[in-house]
């Protein structure tokens, strides 16, 4: 979910769609360059109140959030947690009973030599299985990195000319953003500009090797009746140890009813 963070990076994001994806035909209209960049501001203060409105929203409902972990396809633990925001803004987070507990390994039975080769076998498990918890460890902090995006960061690319506008494809405007936080990485921001909304956010990244840790990151958003927007779903893929992170937010409704 966005926090007051992310709404300034949102903010931050449809500003310089506004700014650097603007119609060359627009500007010629403009008899005057100190009224062109006077429409532009306007156009970029409209934006910002937009995504104000839809963060004071989200601070009215509560949520389930849905977590996944899976492991060679295998889903092998799944929770869920009731979600609202608490009086400091932060996201106050509540298990839901009822979560599928991560799969264990199977007991050998049998005797004597039996019983040694089961405990040998086990010892080999839960070492794997440590393993597998701090390279997790390892991608959830380099994802933090990455949610939400750093304005300083994003501006720090658009001062290197890092960052590439795409032209408006069914009513989405692509902001690609190279070498973010690493040499290589890659961010894809997608937003709605007559809606003033963030559709999409992709991050593909890595953690010590591009070729040998790739990360990827999908952020997709949709919007309550109301027309407030949320993340609906992220997805983090970590295909070097066949690992699979599915977040969902759904079951939204006004506090108190």
């Amino acid at each position: 979910m966005t926090n007051p963070r992310s709404a300034g990076f949102i903010s931050l994001m449809l500003a310089l769609a506004i700014l650097l994806f603007v119609p060359p035909a627009a500007v010629a209209q403009q008899p005057d360059a100190a009224a062109a960049q006077q429409a532009k501001q306007e156009k970029v203060a409209a934006l910002k109140q937009s995504v104000a409105q839809n963060q004071v929203a989200l601070k009215s409902y509560s949520w389930t959030e849905t977590t996944q972990i899976s492991l060679k396809g295998e889903v092998k633990k799944q929770e869920q947690k009731q979600c609202q925001y608490g009086p400091d803004g932060k996201v106050q987070k509540t298990p839901i009973p009822g979560g599928e507990p991560a799969s264990q390994p199977k007991q050998a039975s049998g005797g004597g030599r039996g019983r040694r080769g089961g405990a040998v076998k086990e010892a080999v498990v839960e070492k794997k299985v440590g393993e597998m918890k701090d390279y997790m460890q390892q991608v959830a902090a380099l994802v933090h990195q990455y949610v939400p995006p750093d304005p300083q960061k994003i501006q720090a690319a658009q001062a290197a000319g890092n960052i590439a506008v795409q032209p408006p494809a069914a009513g989405v405007v692509t902001l690609s953003i190279k070498n973010y936080l690493k040499n290589g990485d890659a961010v894809a921001l997608g937003l709605d500009p007559s809606a003033k909304k963030i559709s999409s956010y992709n991050v593909s990244s890595y953690l010590d090797n591009p070729k040998d840790d790739p990360v990827k990151l999908n952020v997709t958003f949709a919007s309550l009746p109301d027309g407030t927007n949320y993340a609906q779903q992220s997805v983090l893929d970590a295909p070097a140890k066949k690992i699979e992170v599915k977040v969902t937010n759904s079951a939204y409704k006004k506090v108190g009813q």
